[in-house]
């Protein structure tokens, strides 16, 4: 039996067995929040043969973000709060980038080629923003949108670990906040954090959200005016079971009060 075409008219880049290319955690959650996880995995379609990448390469964070799925299923359970996960490697295509930025389909990572990312056609690369891309951000749409409908305004929190060390230098972090122009959910949260005197908080940091590096709480909350913030965890603190699970209780702990405020729940008017 031939094999379906796509929309591209290529051959399918994903097997049966191997969709869809998210998955919905904690489907009745409660909670009129939306968690998101785009780099949850390091799983590689096998029509890509690993990118060219050992397997020590593929476990290490330029494949995924270390820890951050286990953090992400037990804060759901905490929060009650649905949660969209990616299946796919950020390798294959970044999730959390525009599809015209440079790094949407990375031929390098922090120094790595990455071999099955060299040349890439333009055939290629859509049937990896038809099949992965586009499918993904559909399902963190059609989330969103079963909040709104259930509880009015929904808020939405991306979450993301970062390195203990980049380009050789130290990251001081614990934990980072990131914010673009909306601080509704990420100021409190930096405050009730920095109240913790055995952690060192990031503001914008390890990242600067202001530099377009939040697109999928950009595209699915900032310009819909709904509250968000983006949480960075450093992946050592979580690369375990037992790290993932205690900074999920903490991360609820902080979150709790400020999800509760009903004033949280209002849509933004830009200026």
């Amino acid at each position: 039996m031939d094999k379906p075409i796509n929309h591209s008219g290529l051959l399918p880049l994903l097997g049966e067995d191997e969709t869809p290319p998210f998955e919905i955690g904690n489907a009745g959650g409660c909670s009129p929040l939306v968690l998101v996880c785009d780099h949850a995995r390091n799983v590689i379609p096998r029509a890509l043969a690993d990118l060219g990448l050992d397997a020590d390469l593929r476990a290490q964070h330029i494949a995924l973000d270390i820890g951050c799925e286990m953090l992400a299923h037990r804060l759901a359970h905490l929060l009650d709060a649905v949660l969209v996960l990616a299946r796919f490697s950020r390798l294959v295509i970044d999730l959390n980038r525009p599809l015209d930025d440079p790094t949407s389909i990375s031929p390098c990572s922090d120094g790595f080629i990455i071999p099955g990312n060299q040349n890439v056609s333009t055939e290629q690369r859509l049937s990896r923003e038809e099949e992965i891309f586009i499918p993904y951000h559909k399902a963190v749409a059609a989330q969103v949108k079963c909040v709104h409908a259930k509880h009015g305004v929904p808020a939405l929190i991306a979450l993301h670990s970062f390195t203990p060390a980049m380009a050789g230098k130290l990251r001081p972090w614990q934990i980072g906040i990131l914010w673009n122009d909306d601080q509704r959910m990420s100021l409190p949260l930096l405050g009730s954090l920095r109240g913790d005197p055995d952690l060192c908080v990031g503001d914008n940091q390890p990242y600067d959200a202001r530099e377009h590096v939040g697109y999928t709480i950009e595209t699915h909350a900032g310009v819909n005016g709904f509250p968000h913030a983006l949480i960075e965890v450093r992946q050592d603190l979580i690369a375990t079971e037992a790290g993932a699970m205690g900074w999920a209780d903490r991360l609820a702990g902080h979150l709790g009060p400020i999800l509760a405020n009903d004033n949280l729940y209002q849509k933004r008017v830009s200026d």
